[in-house]
């Protein structure tokens, strides 16, 4: 009986599974989803916009969990994912409000879009490199480290979303949108501790309320988008000093548990 040879060729001329390969095509929806919004925004379709950009969030969070799902994880999947995630929330959100309101501000329009892509590309790098660190206390898992890039993009949105529900002439002034451009990007570069919602956990009793709040936010959306989503925008903001409160909480019961360190004399046994 013929036995059939294993396959020499290197690995990465091997034949790839289409499950290995539906996470990495979701970020390239999410990646095109973003830049089409720049076309949106030049030819002055604002909501259809503010609606690509958001397609763009979900599928950014879509790609990761259907990666774990599949168990198609890989170094290349992460690459472009956070590739993705600086074009997409880094790049265009600046470029959509300096077309919508901070090109009137002229050189300090456009250096006030420079400095959020500028937070935003530091931010993604610091969140890269602290994926390495095995040193980190168990709670720090629970938190961002700073505003993270899909909120950060939905923030610095927030000024549109109002003007479509408010047509509020101010929201569209450059010194506005860069004071909120500023505070967004101070933000996502800041130490101040987020709550990683992925993390978070329902209980038995919180699921069914959980569910009809998740049936009235779509119901919201279908029918008011832009006051569901300014809703959403504020809650989160809500949130940040509450993630303050509990991270800290969570660092003195850490400190408690460890107890003081006794420091000997050198030279002399313990």
């Amino acid at each position: 009986m013929l036995r059939r040879r294993p396959s020499r060729l290197p690995r990465r001329m091997r034949a790839q599974s289409i499950n290995r390969l539906i996470p990495n095509m979701v970020t390239l929806l999410a990646l095109c989803s973003g830049l089409t919004a720049i076309r949106f925004a030049l030819e002055g379709r604002w909501q259809a916009t503010v609606m690509a950009i958001f397609l763009a969030a979900i599928l950014d969070g879509l790609d990761g969990r259907l990666a774990r799902m599949m168990n198609a994880t890989s170094k290349f999947g992460a690459e472009l994912d956070s590739l993705s995630d600086f074009v997409c929330f880094g790049v265009v959100p600046p470029v959509v409000l300096y077309l919508w309101g901070l090109d009137d501000g002229g050189r300090v329009g456009w250096g006030v879009a420079l400095f959020y892509t500028v937070c935003m590309a530091l931010r993604l790098a610091r969140f890269n490199t602290s994926l390495e660190d095995t040193a980190r206390p168990p709670w720090t898992y629970n938190f961002f480290t700073g505003v993270p890039a899909p909120a950060g993009a939905a923030l610095a949105l927030l000024p549109l979303l109002a003007f479509f529900e408010f047509q509020a002439e101010f929201l569209k002034r450059p010194l506005f949108l860069g004071l909120w451009l500023l505070i967004v990007g101070g933000l996502m570069v800041s130490r101040i501790p987020t709550f990683s919602f992925k993390k978070v956990r329902i209980p038995n009793w919180l699921v069914l309320p959980f569910m009809l709040a998740a049936g009235g936010t779509a119901a919201g959306l279908a029918t008011e988008p832009w006051m569901t989503l300014m809703a959403i925008q504020l809650l989160y903001l809500i949130s940040i000093p509450l993630s303050i409160r509990a991270a800290r909480r969570l660092q003195r019961a850490l400190d408690r548990s460890q107890g003081p360190l006794v420091e000997t004399a050198p030279g002399k046994p313990d």
